[in-house]
Parts: structure tokens; sequence; C-alpha cells
């Protein structure tokens, strides 16, 4: 629990109640102690001022990952991020913020103001007797792909070559028909024209002429 501020005995159970989920949901990817209450078993940043945020998530060597903050309606306030959040996000590793739902919007505006980077900022709420949370920001990763360099690419493509038409296949069918009906159904055609012609000037070259006639009949 901070040290400036003491919470009422409904909030602190529950802020504890969050606590030991978020133990359980990152005991999946790293080694998660956990400072709830007043208990103050592991420390980060300077051992001559250590802090000691609700979760540290560590390595197996005992590397420092990341640290996880709890905050309830009492703690969202001006003092609680310069003091601790501020902190936390100056630690060069991933600072995740956990805030009750009703209190999003002074979240964003604290970090606003005081220049706080999160790695990444969750909500939670009761259902019941359960706790549901809901990620609100994210950081970009180094791996993630910018979306402004992606849409400035797209614009500077041509539009040909983003949008080229396919190719249009003709099918067998109409590639038979057009052999068929085509350069094999004119060529015959062609050819029986020519013989035909030749055949009519040979008959007429054989044929004898009406002169021809009279002077053989002479």
């Amino acid at each position: 629990m901070s040290p400036i501020l003491v919470r009422p005995v409904r909030e602190q159970l529950e802020h504890d109640r969050v606590i030991r989920l978020l133990q359980a949901k990152y005991k999946r990817k790293f080694d998660v102690a956990i400072n709830p209450g007043n208990v103050q078993t592991t420390p980060v940043g300077p051992a001559a001022a250590p802090w000691y945020p609700d979760l540290v998530l560590q390595s197996g060597t005992r590397k420092l990952l990341g640290v996880v903050e709890v905050e309830t309606a009492e703690s969202l306030n001006n003092l609680e991020a310069m003091s601790q959040w501020a902190a936390f996000a100056k630690l060069r590793v991933p600072f995740h913020l956990y805030v009750p739902a009703s209190g999003v919007d002074s979240a964003r505006r604290l970090c606003a103001d005081l220049q706080i980077q999160t790695a990444e900022m969750w909500a939670y709420h009761a259902i019941g007797e359960q706790i549901r949370f809901t990620l609100v920001t994210r950081a970009a990763q180094a791996g993630d792909r910018p979306r402004e360099l992606t849409t400035a690419r797209q614009a500077a493509t041509p539009t040909a070559a983003r949008s080229k038409p396919p190719r249009p296949v003709a099918s067998r069918t109409a590639r038979r028909a057009t052999v068929t009906g085509g350069s094999r159904a004119r060529t015959p055609v062609a050819k029986k024209k020519t013989a035909g012609v030749r055949g009519a000037s040979k008959k007429a070259a054989g044929r004898p002429t009406a002169a021809s006639r009279a002077q053989k009949r002479k």
C-alpha cells in the first residue's frame, strides 16, 4: 500500500483481491512477487529509497521485467501519480496500471498531465463475486508496424500497380471454337474458290469460240 494514503477497509480488501487475481494471471509468464496491504517484501528502484509496487514481475534469475500498480477510487489523485506512477515509469521496464472502470478518465488525464508512459492501462470492475479486466490502452511495441507508415506506402504505390485487372483467361471451349470456326474453317473455303476459278479458266480455254466454229464449217 502507498505510504501516502490510508484506504478504507472495504477498498483495501478489494485492492488486495485484485492483486492476487493478477498474480495468477501474470504467473503464466513471470515469477511474480506481491506487496499487498502493508506487506513490503520485494522492493524495486534504488536501495537508498526503494519502492514497493503491488506486483513485481521477474525472470527466473530475479531480473526485473515489469511492475504492476493497482489503484482504487481513493488513490486516484495527483499526489499518488507524481510519487509512484512517475517513479515506476522511469524504471526502464514495462509499467502496468490497473484502475477502477469509473476512474479511467482521471487516470488518463493524470498520465497526460504528468507525461507518464504506461505500457498497459487496464480497467477493472466487479460483477457479483467476479472481477473483470478490460484493456484501455497499450503502448506500441518494437515489433508493431506503424499504421501511418503502411498508409503512406499504399498512397505512394501507383494505382495501376495496386489494382491491376486480372488477365482474362479463355476457356478451353472458347479456344476450340476459335480454332475450329476461325483459321481452319476459312482455309478450305479459300481453296475451293481458287480451285473453282482455275477450273473455269481451263474450261474457258478449251471451249471453241463462235468464230472458230464458223471457220471450221467453211
